[in-house]
């Protein structure tokens, strides 16, 4: 297949999205109204954590892209009976729906068909083999985008964040509003916030709506290697189950007003 890289599993990634959300490249906004630039609301009791799943009902996004991709895709036999397109959506969706391609994002469903060549029915092998050019809708943000999404967990690595479909998101402990400090006890960041009172703690508590800029994005080839001995493939082995890197991950910031917890921010 002729693309940018090669498809690789993603592990957390799941069920694909509808097609509507494609990105319009006049469209350089945050999706929906913009961020309030107020100041923190007075800090309340904390309130439990948000169990909807965000993403899903959030204002359009403009996080996906159309890529055209090139495929040349086998029908076996018994797929004869069913129509060429159907069989073609059908395989394509098996080879690539909740797959990283390396420098292009993760692949969420077919958009479309643009063209199918001549199809051929090799010697040995009764299966049709067909040159098909197509689109598919691709999760890849642009840098500085904007995006909601929910706190999944804290350490001391920072603050790491879920879309509902895509989990490899972190916002490290120098993007997060400063002063912050990491509660030990609690596992979450704190945001020590301060006013003419004196300081206020804001917890960044898991499950709670968070709205943060992209501020960079990393590919991992994470296809199979052939070990160089076979001592070696003991020991990497077990280093890989250790390590086991994300194939994609967005890095974000909330360093800048208006970003952060949905809490915090009033209207102006």
């Amino acid at each position: 297949m002729r693309q940018v890289g090669r498809a690789l599993p993603h592990p957390r990634a799941s069920r694909p999205l509808p097609g509507r959300f494609l990105r319009d490249s006049r469209d350089t906004a945050p999706p929906g109204s913009q961020p309030h630039l107020g100041l923190p609301s007075q800090p309340g009791p904390r309130r439990p954590p948000i169990p909807e799943a965000v993403g899903v009902s959030s204002p359009p996004a403009t996080m996906f892209v159309l890529v055209e991709m090139t495929d040349t895709v086998r029908i076996p036999p018994w797929q004869f009976e069913r129509k060429l397109n159907e069989s073609i959506a059908e395989e394509l969706n098996k080879k690539l729906a909740n797959k990283v391609v390396y420098n292009v994002g993760l692949c969420i469903c077919l958009y479309d068909i643009t063209k199918l060549e001549d199809s051929y029915i090799f010697p040995g092998d009764g299966a049709s083999h067909t040159k098909v050019h197509f689109r598919y809708v691709v999760f890849h943000p642009f840098l500085d985008e904007i995006l909601i999404g929910q706190i999944k967990s804290c350490s001391q690595d920072g603050v790491h964040v879920s879309l509902g479909f895509f989990d490899d998101i972190v916002i490290p402990p120098e993007s997060l509003q400063q002063p912050a400090k990491f509660d030990e006890a609690e596992q979450v960041w704190v945001w020590e916030y301060e006013t003419e009172e004196g300081a206020h703690d804001l917890y960044m508590d898991i499950g709670e709506e968070i709205r943060f800029r992209v501020v960079d994005e990393t590919f991992v080839d994470t296809s199979p290697t052939g070990p160089s001995s076979a001592e070696a493939s003991t020991s990497n082995a077990a280093e890989e189950v250790q390590k086991k890197e994300a194939p994609y991950t967005l890095v974000g910031s909330i360093s800048e007003p208006g970003l952060g917890l949905l809490s915090w921010w009033t209207n102006s």
